[in-house]
């Protein structure tokens, strides 16, 4: 199964959902699925910058030693947004409205992460 099928699966799956992508801690996108009525947002240049937020609290988690980091999430006003790793170097990134089904979306990266990090 490709990357493209799983983030479409994801995207469908949850009410609300925008756009989920296979992201690299570098900020590059692997691939992407995102509804064609979302153009008006610039998700991939957030989730550039929310690539090196996640870096930065995998390294404030390790420093601490309170174990490994594997889902963050920032809400904001308009749009929710859900990060699980998938790996060492990848991680799912799902955009939701903000009244989005924030429980599915975590639960549906959970189950999907596994599948993708097969891919990889």
């Amino acid at each position: 199964m490709s990357f493209r099928t799983h983030l479409e699966s994801v995207v469908n799956q949850v009410d609300g959902a925008l756009a989920c992508s296979v992201m690299g801690f570098d900020g590059i996108s692997v691939d992407t699925f995102q509804r064609e009525d979302t153009s008006e947002l610039d998700l991939n240049g957030a989730w550039v910058e929310y690539a090196n937020l996640l870096t930065q609290l995998r390294n404030a988690a390790e420093t601490l030693k309170t174990g490994a980091v594997s889902e963050v999430s920032v809400n904001s006003d308009k749009v929710l947004t859900l990060m699980r790793l998938v790996s060492p170097e990848y991680f799912l990134v799902l955009a939701l409205r903000a009244d989005g089904n924030y429980g599915k979306g975590r639960y549906v990266l959970r189950v999907t992460a596994p599948k993708v990090s097969a891919e990889l």
